[in-house]
């Protein structure tokens, strides 16, 4: 069958997320055909708020739909970082405020299911059979031809490539690269969202706040053009005992995790609502060799799932879908392909996997009036600028 460059062949894409979306598009745009398999019967609005940097917007942009993530999204304010207890401010500016819209030249705060859909959309446009739901891989077989994925339905399919984009419990990465499980990291977090007018009584004036506090952090901001607060506490643990990634969560063990916090932290939870507050543990996984196997490669939380305190876990993995996909297309071998893929990725990827545990490092210091927030990851602007459309291909080994 086809191979990359001036020809172009099929892709079967195991995973639904953001990452596997955004290598859709990407390919489909440059004329593959794509089919994406999603183990999820039905895709539905998951998932809370995230922070989409400059680079991944420049990317998204570039795919076609910039003009939509923009009107879905806010520009990042000036986030403030307090101390859990007294609010006083350690970083950051104290302000609502809100920022001058510079488009994609700043980092942005967008609900996850809302970029999701945006996505979802655009690779529908292109092809209205491109998604099967559904679809849990039981196996794949390679040869020098073609990859096949079965399915726990009795199905599979057949294609030039296969892309595991299927998170960092990946069906995809366990049969070909890495069958060890992932490692619970000692963090259990804390989501919800709850109406701006409910919560307005706790928010200080304020739009944008990590609340810093030994093993505790607290975070929270506006999304859904400033309707909605997101809201993320993240608490140090030895133990994560439930199976599941999301685990429905009470307010009253929300607000003891938070005890001690300042009583406008204390104010949002009790603003959670009872239904859809949720919890879940972070889980962390060694870095692998390499990211491809023949005609396999693996991309986003498959590849390279990293701790959360830099807000870079969904920009890795739409940089990596349109770095991916500018490689197949440019490049006239599937090796040669993944191979600059992974040169291209894997210093980016590094840095920032051991920046955002250095971050959480800091804001969960044993002594929060003495954090150097000033000088953390968060601070250094080149973590967030990097540019997917632009960064160079044919790096050497």
């Amino acid at each position: 069958m086809s191979s990359p460059g001036a020809s172009v062949g099929e892709v079967a894409i195991i995973g639904a997320g953001l990452g596997g979306l955004t290598a859709a598009l990407a390919l489909q745009r440059q004329g593959w055909r794509v089919r994406v398999y999603e183990q999820a019967p039905v895709l539905g609005e998951v998932g809370a708020g995230l922070s989409l940097s400059a680079g991944a917007g420049r990317g998204l942009a570039s795919l076609g739909i910039g003009s939509a993530v923009l009107d879905a999204s806010l520009p990042v304010p000036d986030i403030a970082f307090v101390h859990y207890r007294t609010g006083e401010r350690l970083a950051g500016a104290l302000t609502q405020d809100t920022p001058p819209d510079r488009g994609f030249d700043t980092a942005r705060h967008i609900h996850r299911a809302d970029l999701h859909a945006l996505l979802l959309a655009a690779v529908l446009a292109q092809d209205p059979a491109a998604l099967s739901t559904g679809k849990r891989l039981e196996r794949l077989d390679e040869s020098g031809s073609h990859v096949v994925a079965h399915f726990a339905d009795g199905e599979a399919c057949e294609a030039d490539l296969l892309i595991g984009a299927d998170g960092a419990r990946s069906a995809v990465r366990r049969a070909l690269f890495d069958d060890t499980a992932p490692q619970f990291a000692g963090q259990i977090a804390y989501r919800c969202l709850i109406p701006r007018e409910r919560a307005a009584l706790f928010m200080g004036g304020v739009n944008a706040m990590v609340s810093i506090g030994a093993a505790r952090i607290f975070n929270r901001y506006l999304i859904r053009k400033g309707a909605v607060v997101n809201v993320v506490g993240i608490v140090q643990s030895d133990v994560w005992p439930q199976e599941g990634w999301n685990t429905p969560a009470t307010v009253a063990e929300f607000a003891q995790a938070f005890d001690g916090f300042h009583p406008d932290v204390l104010g949002l939870i009790s603003c959670a609502p009872t239904r859809d507050l949720i919890k879940w543990g972070l889980f962390v996984r060694p870095p692998i060799a390499t990211w491809s196997h023949g005609r396999v490669v693996l991309l986003g939380d498959a590849a390279h799932p990293i701790l959360p305190f830099l807000g870079l876990g969904a920009a890795l993995a739409i940089e990596d879908g349109i770095v991916l996909a500018r490689a197949l297309t440019e490049i006239s071998s599937f090796d040669g392909a993944f191979a600059a893929f992974e040169r291209a990725r894997i210093q980016r990827v590094e840095t920032v996997r051991t920046q955002s545990i250095r971050q959480g490092e800091i804001i969960q210091a044993s002594d929060p009036d003495r954090v150097g927030v000033g000088n953390s990851p968060s601070q250094n602007t080149t973590l967030f600028d990097y540019d997917p459309c632009t960064a160079p291909l044919h790096v050497q080994p």
